[in-house]
């Protein structure tokens, strides 16, 4: 059973985070998305793939292969459809609102300890007004950046969560993950793990 000190902090955490999710418009976040045997069985499939050495991270990338010097989008980057996981999510995601039609392409990132990505927008050209991004196996804090005021603000994601940018949230702020071996979010100091996140998107297909 949990202490009045453990509720106490646990009302206080979740209180910091809603304020700082509020100040970010098109911002929403639900936390446990995936149960626990979900997120294992996940884990297993995913390492069960062939990752890609690309960048200074593995990645694998499903649906569309994305070029990130190219940043655009045609069918010769296509690379086939879904893993059955993917599509089980892509799916539950469009019937839950988040998109407006089910996303086509999949990235997966390694982050382990001390690896980050720098602070970015995702392709506009290249895909639709909804990203989602979940987080496998570490809470981990994403920093997000408002070029326009400077204003930074870090939102920590937990293990098994779920991030959804739109609006402002994905045309305007700048989202990335310094690179560090712990986070501090509002006092309290996590210890990042290997993290896993899952990236759905919608792409918008050139001529």
């Amino acid at each position: 059973m949990l202490s009045n000190a453990q509720i106490d902090l646990f009302n206080q955490y979740e209180n910091f985070q809603s304020q700082d999710i509020e100040k970010i418009s098109g911002l929403q976040y639900v936390e446990s998305y995936l149960t626990i045997k979900e997120h294992n069985d996940l884990i297993q499939m995913i390492d069960s793939a062939e990752w890609i050495n690309d960048l200074s991270r593995r990645v694998q990338h499903y649906g569309f292969r994305y070029d990130y010097k190219a940043r655009r989008i045609d069918l010769s980057m296509r690379i086939g459809k879904l893993p059955f996981w993917a599509e089980v999510i892509a799916y539950d995601l469009f019937k839950k609102g988040f998109f407006d039609s089910i996303p086509d392409q999949v990235i997966v990132n390694e982050y382990l300890p001390g690896q980050g990505i720098t602070p970015h927008i995702d392709c506009e050209p290249c895909f639709d007004g909804t990203l989602v991004s979940i987080s496998l196996g570490s809470d981990c804090i994403m920093d997000f950046t408002n070029p326009m005021t400077h204003e930074k603000i870090p939102l920590l994601l937990a293990d098994r969560s779920m991030v959804i940018l739109k609006g402002d949230s994905r045309y305007i702020w700048k989202h990335g993950i310094a690179p560090r071996l712990t986070d501090k979010y509002h006092g309290l100091v996590y210890k990042r793990k290997r993290r896993v996140s899952l990236t759905f998107r919608k792409t918008i297909i050139a001529p």
